[in-house]
């Protein structure tokens, strides 16, 4: 699993689609990665002779890659599965379309799931029949509780409830964001070793500690097994709403849980992006040339997100983001908590405060009151038993509700500002303003976002499902198995990204090796997006490079994102090196530094025929990969050390794509002979606060461990529920529809013995295994079993009974029959069905009156599988004698009839043979009865 993750490969995606061929190029020359492959591939259990490795400068095995391409591409169906340009797998597969498409729309309350069918998006219901599952887990002694489940067991279990973890993830603990959500929660958060908040929770009898991340990938889990079992199939492939304002770390956090959870995120895709494609995907009356601006505004239940986004016929682009991190339901959800808490206090002298359960009461009251008042100027709060037995009643009216949410609305107007000044529109360009999240119902809100664009918010979508319909159409966007309407989405990243490295080492010349920085991905820069830096140095080595926030005033987290060691690379033809490094932001938001090349220049005898050379070897012209997705934008960023200013250098190296030796020719010296020399050199990546491959590998183990566990007390109750409901069951039968099938003395034992397990259930057996409860449930069927078939019997025997007299009859009078259907049959023959009718006879009339004789509650004598076998065999006897076939009648010969001269279907006999084949060819054949060969009629053009 590590060496999949490392290449982007997914061993379940690749179960799942069935995979009988496939060759890989990794991007590097070493054997040992090759076969780091083939031990993921052989562990699908697939030939070992469909699988064919294709170094970049040496074959792994002796077909070339041309050859392999043409073996591949012989089946019925390929699929080119690229990733980051790190490795390309082309799969043959059989069950491609089996691949799953979702949507995944995890809140800080609930998530949402949405798939696309044959019919276009549906949102799934979970085990409830609900469309929202809160994003809840809640840990017990013996199993976990996910979703619906641990939403119901939050009230008697409130310290051990896991909820909110979307606040949680990718963020230090000393984050004061964080630091005001952990007062709120119900359960300890403490900061762990590496300054990352850990939570603590009790499961299995013993304290345990959990990531975030751990935990997201529960809920996650969680929400793919509701689509798998709407699905009836494995689901991997997927697309998940992230909000808009998430650090990198943050992004790195949902794809490590999507990995413990067992998914494969195709995209990491913006919450009100998603929004605006569920939004414009289904206009079908955009403009051609002007572009219609609409503006999203998403209130969370824990944050506001505002886009602006432009459409025009068959595409969208993002005009600008704005968010704030910490206005959302909730926000609103608390002012009423506080207020009702000091009230409370001082009427009923009860500190809510200092109790989790109360508080978590008290909490669910306020948001259903929240809603009332969305809807009614007044709302009522009753509460039973709330704390120290006492009940609570409280009123609030609109007008008071608006008045102590004053400061949260004061916070509204600031994200919509920034997002219509970033755009650089102004109010008369929205066309319109579209509002969603389940925190929007709030009317003050409204009336904010009327008076700020001049025009009535609508709700043509529905508020709470839009996000994950908007990353399911996104995922269907990039699935092969779709084919949905071309629909472009130009995507902007929210933060400035920068590069910054140390310069030359220091010496008299030069100065000092000061730090030194550029801004390679720009706010607003396209997702995805590739971009190529030349930096010159005066010695050569290994020097880092790191990634981070050119401005981080919006944000809340270290500016720092990774660090990239390069090197060691040794410059062989002058003191200066220049390297070119490839900085990518892929389609999840993630940026990262994937390649450094040495460039070097270096004479070469060239023929006097003035003709460009076209192809330098495979190492020295690897440039942009072709598989880099079709949306990024590749540019090269110019850049040296401050205190390179030798000659020549001013310019840097100039960057093209198809011709190396143009491209590196110095910018002063005509160098007619000389060609640029690549060669790769060494990076390696560390992320700050990221997961280790090995950390997620342990996470991914853990998961499995506990979803087994889970699954066998849900097992065990299910066995332990049928052993009590047998217990029920079989009591209430034996007095009544059971009450003749049984003795006396019979039916005393069985409801001893009954009672005796009912007792046990309640006491010593209370908390015992599965197979205990098996053992127990056989044991009482040994002795109810016996009862139920002669219940069985006896209701069931007369119909049974009835079909094989049916037989006898029927067949005794077709073999007396004087119908002359039945004249071409023997008289022997008739005489054999006479006689198997009556031995049938006979020995139902013996078997019927040795049963009557019986007391039902004695096992029968004669079964019903008997009566079914006589039956069967009578008609295996009867039925071929008396279905016998007429003999045919022989054939007579017969005149011809003279040819008419003017007969249509007649072959003229004065025309030669010739002609009378062709007229015999122009007979029209029998439609197809294939439907591959009813296609081809179909799609075939007219021979006329």
């Amino acid at each position: 699993m590590t060496n999949s993750s490392r290449y982007g490969l997914n061993i379940q995606f690749m179960r799942s689609i069935k995979v009988v061929g496939a060759f890989v190029m990794p991007n590097v020359d070493d054997s040992q990665n090759a076969s780091q492959f083939w031990r993921i591939l052989e562990r699908l259990e697939v030939d070992r002779t469909s699988h064919l490795f294709v170094g970049k400068a040496r074959k792994i095995f002796s077909m070339s890659l041309t050859q392999a391409s043409a073996t591949i591409k012989s089946g019925p169906s390929v699929v080119t599965y690229s990733v980051e340009d790190r490795v390309i797998v082309c799969v043959k597969t059989e069950l491609y379309s089996k691949m799953s498409v979702v949507g995944f729309d995890f809140g800080n309350e609930s998530g949402v799931v949405a798939v696309a069918r044959q019919r276009g998006i549906d949102v799934v219901l979970n085990d409830e029949s609900k469309r929202e599952t809160p994003a809840i887990v809640c840990f017990g002694d013996k199993q976990r509780f996910l979703g619906t489940a641990g939403a119901a067991s939050s009230m008697m279990n409130p310290k051990n409830t896991i909820s909110q973890v979307k606040r949680l993830i990718g963020r230090q603990f000393s984050d004061p964001e964080l630091q005001r959500d952990i007062k709120m929660l119900p359960f300890a958060v403490t900061e762990g070793p590496d300054g990352y908040p850990l939570i603590h929770a009790r499961y299995l009898g013993e304290m345990r500690t959990f990531t975030p991340t751990q935990v997201l990938g529960m809920v996650l889990s969680n929400l793919k097994s509701i689509a798998e079992k709407n699905l009836n199939a494995a689901v991997v492939d997927c697309c998940i709403g992230i909000p808009v304002y998430f650090t990198d770390l943050q992004r790195r956090a949902v794809l490590d849980a999507a990995t413990i959870a067992g998914l494969h995120p195709l995209r990491l895709f913006h919450e009100t992006t998603a929004t605006a494609l569920a939004f414009g995907i289904y206009k079908t009356d955009l403009p051609e040339n002007d572009q219609l601006n609409v503006a999203f505004v998403d209130i969370g239940h824990a944050s506001m997100q505002v886009c602006i986004a432009g459409f025009k016929k068959g595409q969208l682009k993002i005009l600008a983001h704005s968010f704030d991190r910490s206005l959302g339901g909730r926000d609103f959800d608390e002012v009423l908590f506080q207020h009702f808490a000091a009230k409370f206090k001082e009427e009923y002298k009860i500190d809510v405060y200092q109790n989790a359960k109360a508080s978590l009461r008290l909490r669910a009251a306020c948001e259903k009151q929240k809603k009332i008042l969305s809807a009614n100027p007044l709302g009522h709060l009753n509460i039973e038993c709330l704390m120290d037995e006492k009940d609570v009643r409280g009123l609030i009216k609109r007008e008071e509700f608006e008045q102590i949410s004053i400061p949260i609305l004061e916070r509204v107007k600031k994200p919509l500002e920034k997002a219509l000044t970033e755009s650089g529109l102004t109010v008369e360009n929205i066309h319109a303003v579209e509002i969603v999240g389940s925190g929007s119902r709030v009317p003050a809100l409204i009336r904010i976002l009327t008076e700020f664009f001049g025009k009535d918010p609508r709700r043509t979508m529905n508020a709470s499902e839009c996000v994950a319909k908007g990353c399911a159409l996104q995922c269907a966007i990039l699935s092969p198995t779709f084919k949905v309407r071309e629909f472009q989405v130009n995507e902007s990243f929210p933060f400035p990204i920068a590069l910054s490295w140390k310069g030359a080492a220091p010496d008299t010349q030069n100065g000092g090796a000061d730090n030194q920085q550029s801004t390679v991905f720009p706010k607003g820069n396209p997702i995805p997006s590739v971009k190529a830096l030349t930096l010159t140095f005066y010695r050569s080595g290994t020097f880092t490079t790191d990634v981070q926030y050119a401005d981080v005033s919006e944000l809340q987290a270290p500016a720092k994102i990774s660090t990239y060691t390069i090197g060691p690379f040794q410059s062989t033809k002058s003191d200066r090196a220049k390297l070119k490094l490839k900085a990518r932001l892929n389609l999840h938001g993630i940026v990262s530094v994937e390649s450094a090349t040495l460039l070097e220049e270096e004479e070469v005898d060239v023929p006097l025929v003035k003709e460009p050379t076209k192809e330098a070897t495979k190492m020295d012209t690897d440039e942009a990969p072709s598989d880099a997705a079709p949306s990024a934008s590749e540019t090269d960023v110019n850049m040296q050390d401050a205190k390179a200013d030798a000659p020549g250098a001013e310019n840097g190296v100039p960057e093209s794509g198809d011709n190396p030796v143009q491209m590196e020719t110095d910018a002063k010296v005509e160098a007619p002979k000389k060609k640029v020399k690549k060669t790769n050199i060494p990076v390696s990546e560390f992320v700050y606060g990221g997961m280790a491959p090995a950390d997620v590998q342990k996470a991914v183990e853990k998961e499995f461990e506990m979803a087994l566990q889970d699954r066998v007390m849900e097992e065990t109750k299910d066995k332990k529920n049928a052993v009590e409901a047998y217990v029920y069951d079989m009591r209430n039968k034996l007095n009544d529809k059971y009450e003749e099938f049984v003795t006396d003395s019979e039916r005393e034992e069985i409801i001893g013995r009954l009672q005796e397990v009912e007792d046990w259930l309640y006491e010593d057996g209370e908390d015992e295994t599965k197979g205990v409860y098996i053992a127990k449930l056989e044991e009482l069927k040994k002795q109810g079993d016996p009862i139920e078939e002669r219940y069985k019997e006896y209701s069931e025997r007369a119909p049974v009974i009835d079909h094989l007299i049916y037989c006898i009859n029927s067949y005794r009078e077709a073999a007396v029959s004087s119908d002359p259907k039945f004249d071409h049959i023997d008289l022997a023959d008739k005489q054999k069905v006479l006689n198997e009718c009556v031995e049938a006879e006979a020995w139902l009339r013996e078997r019927k009156q040795q049963q009557d004789s019986l007391p039902k509650y004695v096992n029968p004598v004669i079964l019903l599988a008997d009566i079914r076998r006589k039956g069967e065999a009578l008609d295996r006897f009867c039925r071929p004698i008396m279905t016998k076939p007429k003999p045919a009648k022989p054939a007579t010969p017969e005149t011809p009839p003279p040819a008419s001269p003017q007969g249509a279907d007649s072959t003229n006999p004065n025309a030669s043979p010739k002609d009378n084949a062709g007229a015999a060819d122009s007979e029209v054949p029998p439609a197809a009865t294939e439907p591959m060969e009813s296609d081809k009629s179909e799609s075939a053009p007219s021979a006329a």
